[in-house]
């Protein structure tokens, strides 16, 4: 171990990562096995309690003077809904009938002796906590030692710690492995420079085109058996170019935004089998993806993702700042490359969170949200014919669900000003449905949990008002994980009379919206809001 006591780690955070890994690293509960007594119980409960209010509740949703706002609400609904469901029907289609399939070819070229002639590791870290630094590398030596195949580790650094904490421990744990580890400390700021030095090192070793590329974070734990799992992909399936895994959240704040990450990451595995079907995928997770060499080792992936950029009318032309895994999926995706979801590859990612957890989570869906934003437009300019036709509606839809999301609040507020108990009828019904959608989303969830019907619906509300306002201001980023960047926060006039311009589309958009469904509802909702 180091002997620096700054990069020793503090041995009780490091043993209670450790407890939960060990937790999630267990066989994931399936069918009737999630559904305990309690969780049983519980959802008896919910259900009945929501039936009862729905009998005991006037319901005023059919009122002559409500009913047309009825029939709207219900027509979105209806939209959405069927949509929702058909991701969901997609994704059965993919777990139980085609994905059986491939990871049998994936097992039958293993199991033959496919091997690529080399892997590299490309991961970027900045100052994280030793502790799970030393999961990480554990991890990473221990998947490497079983997957059999020389390695090289390139790690984008910006101090001498992270180097003294990684030297420490791959020299206690992989001293006996046919790997190198080679560190590349960037000299410019940010997450996508220290990739690109390091893409810039593994093209200078002229890897062979079947040599495959492993992306992650300096906070990613590899799961058991989640690189050879990836990697013999490549071997199945000569045609594949790139693809992303599974993921849990192992999370260290509050309560509430654990459940928050859970349900998340289940609505990810299910539209991440929903999207496979179609050999495409919506993102390549920096988390963890992994990359056919030949796809990817030459100067423009790399200054995709070094000065990846956008023109706007507004703002000019900005760097991104985060969301490298979007500019590396926008690229392939650009090429007609082939992308797949590996569900049964299952990585880990150790979430700390400072301060408060609720501004934690709005930091989130700003990166987030801002990154497909960012990116999604100009994949719809691609066009249906350089992708699969569902794909290119999936990044279409995106762009209308966050508007529609808001519309039955809106409808439902201004209702109230006609009938106040259609509010509430509106309520119990905004319940029932997430609580069917919560039924499925738990066939993509170790456990059943009974806060998901609530949760998902404040986080629908949420990330759609947070989604419409990053349109007007796509040039906002921050990323606090690579000490504190921001851009697109200039103080100039300039810059304060864009804000102002861009304030006033927001404001007239939405006004726009109130009034369409003001006119379809009938309602005077731009009055009363």
């Amino acid at each position: 171990m180091a002997t620096d006591p700054a990069t020793r780690p503090d041995d009780g955070f490091h043993d209670e990562i450790a407890r939960r890994l060990a937790r999630l690293e267990g066989p994931a509960p399936r069918g009737r096995t999630k559904w305990t007594p309690r969780a049983l119980a519980t959802g008896a409960l919910l259900v009945l309690g929501l039936a009862g209010l729905v009998v005991l509740v006037p319901n005023r949703l059919f009122d002559p003077e409500l009913r047309r706002v009825t029939v709207v609400i219900g027509g979105l609904a209806a939209w959405r809904f069927g949509w929702w469901f058909t991701h969901a029907l997609r994704a059965e289609i993919r777990r139980v009938r085609v994905w059986p399939r491939l990871r049998a070819q994936r097992e039958a070229a293993w199991a033959g002796g496919w091997r690529p002639p080399h892997l590299h590791v490309q991961m970027t870290t900045f100052r994280e906590k030793p502790a799970i630094t030393r999961h990480v590398i554990a991890a990473l030596l221990s998947e490497i030692r079983r997957l059999g195949v020389p390695a090289t580790i390139y790690v984008g650094t910006g101090t001498p710690f992270d180097e003294r904490v990684i030297t420490a421990i791959a020299e206690e744990i992989g001293g006996d492995l046919d790997a190198d580890l080679v560190f590349i400390r960037q000299n410019q700021p940010g997450k996508r420079m220290a990739i690109g030095l390091v893409m810039r090192a593994i093209i200078r070793r002229r890897p062979d085109p079947e040599d495959v590329i492993l992306f992650m974070d300096g906070d990613t734990v590899l799961g058991a058996g989640s690189l050879e799992k990836s990697i013999a992909m490549f071997g199945a399936d000569p045609g594949l170019d790139a693809l992303t895994t599974d993921e849990e959240v192992v999370c260290f704040g509050p309560r509430w935004m654990g459940k928050w990450l859970e349900m998340r990451f289940a609505q990810r595995r299910l539209a991440m089998q929903s999207h496979a079907l179609s050999n495409r995928v919506l993102t390549l997770t920096g988390r963890m993806s992994v990359f056919r060499a030949r796809g990817i080792v030459n100067a423009g992936f790399v200054r995709t993702i070094e000065a990846d950029h956008l023109d706007h009318w507004l703002w000019g032309r900005f760097r991104f700042l985060s969301g490298d895994d979007k500019s590396t999926w926008y690229y392939l995706l650009s090429r007609g490359a082939r992308m797949t979801y590996v569900p049964d590859a299952r990585v880990y990612t150790v979430e700390v969170v400072e301060g408060t957890g609720a501004a934690r989570m709005v930091q989130n869906l700003l990166r987030w949200s801002g990154n497909m934003l960012r990116n999604g437009a100009r994949a719809i300019a691609l066009g249906p014919r350089r992708m699969p036709l569902f794909i290119w509606w999936c990044l279409v839809d995106q762009r209308i669900a966050m508007w529609t999301m808001l519309v039955s609040p809106a409808i439902g507020i201004a209702a109230a000003f006609v009938e106040p108990l259609y509010l509430l009828s509106l309520m119990l019904w905004v319940m029932l449905s997430r609580v069917v959608l919560s039924l499925w989303l738990f066939r993509f969830a170790r456990r059943v949990d009974w806060s998901w019907p609530f949760i998902l619906y404040l986080n629908q509300v949420i990330n759609a008002a947070v989604k419409v306002r990053l349109v007007y201001f796509l040039n906002r980023q921050s990323w606090a994980n690579r000490g504190n960047q921001r851009a697109g926060r200039g103080r100039g006039p300039g810059d304060r009379l864009r804000g102002a311009v861009a304030w006033g589309q927001l404001a007239i958009s939405v006004s726009l919206l109130f009034w369409a469904v003001g006119w379809m509802t009938g309602l005077p909702i731009a009055g009363r809001l």
